[in-house]
């Protein structure tokens, strides 16, 4: 059985460190999820990093596989293997246009239109790689099971661990932690201006990251990243 201070792994979606999102993305949350950065050193003003604490730990990121203690008999090599195999079989996914959106009290960017593929294609992942995920920690199950969730969400969380996936899953990049309903109008206004200059463009999961988190409560840091082949490439055979 794992313990709490076992590292966790998770799969998922963030654009290139050097592309233009990631860095604004990188400003806003006081941390590059490429690299390491003292919390100590954060110049950001206080409520800022109130604001974004919780999204901070993680870094920029969409989450397709939920973050896991890796299974009795398996190594991060074996899942990075995996991986890279995955992701060389597979086309990108279109995600398309970005809007800023409130989810639940927090704010985070999500595809301006639906996208069925996108579901799908995660909950391919989900299912894909559960053979690595050991079983939940007690503890992390009885505070999972805190929150209120439908009956669909508290068999997703028992089976996957996680209780938005499948037909619960919804894109998005989380931005803040929950914002006050007075605060949320012009938190808001600050989100538009930090990242509307981004949001038109036609975007498309085009790689997978696994994110590690080396102890409990430490941050996640990109690990390593695997490129989805294009269809022409596919088609190829390369």
């Amino acid at each position: 059985m794992p313990q709490p201070s076992t590292p966790r792994y998770a799969i998922y979606y963030t654009p290139a460190r050097a592309h233009p999102l990631t860095v604004a993305a990188s400003s806003w949350l006081g941390r590059d999820a490429f690299g390491r950065v003292d919390a100590t050193n954060d110049p950001r003003p206080e409520a800022d990093v109130l604001l974004t604490s919780e999204p901070r730990r993680y870094g920029f990121h969409a989450t397709i596989k939920p973050p896991f203690r890796l299974k009795e008999g398996t190594s991060v090599e074996d899942l990075e293997q995996a991986l890279s195999k995955f992701a060389g079989s597979r086309p990108p996914c279109p995600i398309g246009p970005l809007r800023i959106d409130l989810l639940g009290g927090f704010f985070a960017l999500v595809p301006a239109n639906p996208m069925l593929t996108l579901r799908n294609f995660a909950a391919q992942i989900v299912e894909e790689f559960d053979r690595f995920r050991a079983p939940m920690i007690a503890s992390e199950l009885q505070r999972r099971l805190q929150t209120p969730l439908d009956e669909i969400e508290t068999v997703h969380l028992v089976r996957w661990g996680y209780p938005y996936v499948l037909d619960r899953f919804r894109f998005h990049m989380t931005l803040t932690g929950r914002v006050p309903e007075e605060g949320r109008a012009q938190t808001r206004a600050r989100l538009k201006t930090v990242f509307e200059n981004y949001l038109s463009e036609d975007y498309r999961l085009d790689t997978l990251s696994l994110f590690a988190q080396e102890r409990d409560k430490a941050d996640f840091v990109v690990r390593s990243q695997f490129a989805l082949k294009s269809a022409a490439l596919l088609a190829m055979g390369i």
